[in-house]
């Protein structure tokens, strides 16, 4: 069994390769070998937290010749490689890291990249959560946060400064759904020799693969659409394997791993990736059209719309556009807004995006609640804005739904 767990892994198209497989073929066979341990056509769940070598000259070769093979549980599992060759070739990079969470993956590139002196640009659309740990948590060791409006390329150049290292963004953000022109801030990047990060979370592999325009890293938060069923926490990194190596070895020292459970989730989400975001993007854009008509919204937020400020962008660069949805309700008090998502019986209200399931949330409330009204008015977060991320159910539902809500 040993030497078939080290046979080349099937399926994996090369990085920059021209995309000759489709993607759900990548989804579902990328990573995996043809022939899997005890004969099944699913990948084994390898519980195991340590991994046993034959004699004491196994354990100096495996040191010396860097065997792929597994030590210790913090350092890797073969369930793990597998769903990172899938996510890579998803991807069309070369190598991926998985971690517990996205949270824990944004960290563990930051804490790799940065040292004390060093400073980092935001596009300043991005999760608040990523905003307060390097506002809060990497200031106390020194590191220097600068927020710069969002797809505004000239304030970005003007905040880089020599002790810049890293330039980050969403695209699209959340949840005002601004897309990033991703080969001008990759070009942005290499004229300043300064590394990339683009947290792909929203779009997904499906809909665009920023490092195909020159980006140095991706995002996943992989408990979203990765995932897909609401069931799981994961995230990744996918980049170049040597750059993605020290990234790596510092998982392997801070513990951010995730379960073998887990990974045996998300491999398994992802056997329906493309047919998920199919569904998904439809029903985005079927929803977003119906609620650019309706009176009482008074805007959307929504790539595929004409009416969005990047529409151009998204059109020009992404497969499709999601199915998360935010919306203003024209002229409504917190209270109203908080009123039309109580009355909705489809979506349920909480946290998160890219499942099966709808999830409807007042950002307000749900995200910034603890917020003062001047950060919330500096976020873009006003009283009256709704999050829908669509799943998977029939469009024509979802929309009777709303519609109901709305008027009652």
């Amino acid at each position: 069994m040993s030497n078939l767990m080290q046979k080349p892994r099937a399926m994996t198209p090369a990085p920059n390769a021209a995309p000759t497989i489709g993607p759900s073929t990548i989804a579902v066979h990328a990573g995996e070998m043809r022939q899997k341990p005890g004969d099944s056509i699913t990948d084994p769940i390898f519980c195991a937290s340590t991994y046993t070598f034959e004699n004491t000259q196994d354990v100096i070769t495996f040191i010396e010749q860097k065997l792929p093979r597994e030590e210790y549980g913090r350092y890797g599992n073969p369930g793990e490689k597998v769903v990172e060759a899938k996510l890579a070739a998803m991807e069309r990079g070369e190598d991926a890291v998985l971690y517990a969470s996205g949270m824990a993956a944004i960290v563990g590139l930051l804490m790799t990249k940065l040292n004390s002196g060093d400073e980092v640009v935001f596009f300043d659309e991005c999760y608040h959560r990523s905003r307060e740990f390097c506002s809060k948590h990497l200031s106390r060791f020194g590191v220097v946060t600068r927020q710069v409006k969002a797809c505004d390329y000239v304030a970005m150049e003007s905040a880089i400064t020599p002790r810049t290292r890293l330039l980050i963004s969403e695209s699209p953000t959340n949840p005002h759904m601004s897309v990033v022109d991703l080969e001008r801030f990759a070009t942005l990047g290499k004229k300043h020799g300064i590394e990339t990060l683009i947290d792909a979370t929203l779009a997904t592999p499906y809909n665009v693969q920023p490092l195909t325009f020159g980006v140095d890293y991706v995002l996943h938060s992989a408990t979203k659409y990765l995932g897909g069923h609401n069931d799981l926490l994961a995230g990744v990194l996918i980049g170049a394997k040597e750059k993605l190596e020290p990234v790596r070895r510092l998982r392997g020292i801070m513990g951010a791993i995730n379960s073998p459970h887990n990974m045996y989730l998300l491999s398994r989400g992802l056997k329906t990736f493309e047919l998920r975001m199919q569904r998904h993007n439809a029903n985005g854009m079927a929803v977003a059209e119906f609620l650019a008509e309706h009176p009482r919204v008074e805007r959307v937020y929504y790539p595929g719309l004409a009416s969005h400020p990047y529409h151009e962008v998204a059109k020009a660069t992404m497969r499709g556009f999601g199915g998360l949805v935010t919306f203003l309700i024209r002229d409504a008090s917190w209270r109203e807004t908080a009123n039309v998502i109580d009355a909705v019986q489809i979506p349920r209200i909480g946290p998160s995006l890219g499942g099966v399931e709808s999830l409807i949330e007042q950002p307000l409330v749900m995200s910034y609640y603890e917020c003062s009204p001047e950060d919330r008015r500096r976020f873009g977060i006003p009283d009256n804005m709704v999050r829908l991320a669509c799943g998977i159910e029939n469009a024509e539902d979802l929309i009777e739904d709303l519609k109901q809500a709305l008027e009652h």
